[in-house]
C-alpha cells in the first residue's frame, strides 16, 4: 500500500509539486489563519482544520497549487 504525502482529508489541499518555495500569497490571504509554511520544505499547508471555505487563498495562487474541497452542502 502506497503511503500519501500529505492529508487528503482537510478542507484546504496544497500540491506541493505546484506550490513556489517561500511564497507566502495563499497564506496571507487566509481570514483564519489556516495556512502555514513548512520550515523544513518551505512549501504551504493547512495547518489547523479550520476553513470558511471563502476561496482567496486558492484565487491568489499564481500555479494553481491551492485547492479548496468545499463539501456539496455549501456548493
Amino acid at each position: 500500500m502506497a503511503l500519501v504525502n500529505q492529508r487528503v482529508d482537510v478542507p484546504v489541499v496544497i500540491d506541493r509539486s505546484l506550490c513556489i518555495d517561500e511564497c507566502t500569497l495563499c497564506v496571507d490571504m487566509c481570514p483564519l489563519d489556516s495556512l502555514a509554511i513548512d520550515p523544513e520544505t518551505s512549501k504551504a499547508y493547512m495547518h489547523v482544520d479550520e476553513c470558511w471555505y471563502c476561496g482567496p487563498c486558492a484565487a491568489r495562487c499564481p500555479t494553481g497549487a491551492v485547492t479548496v474541497n468545499m463539501p456539496v452542502l455549501i456548493r
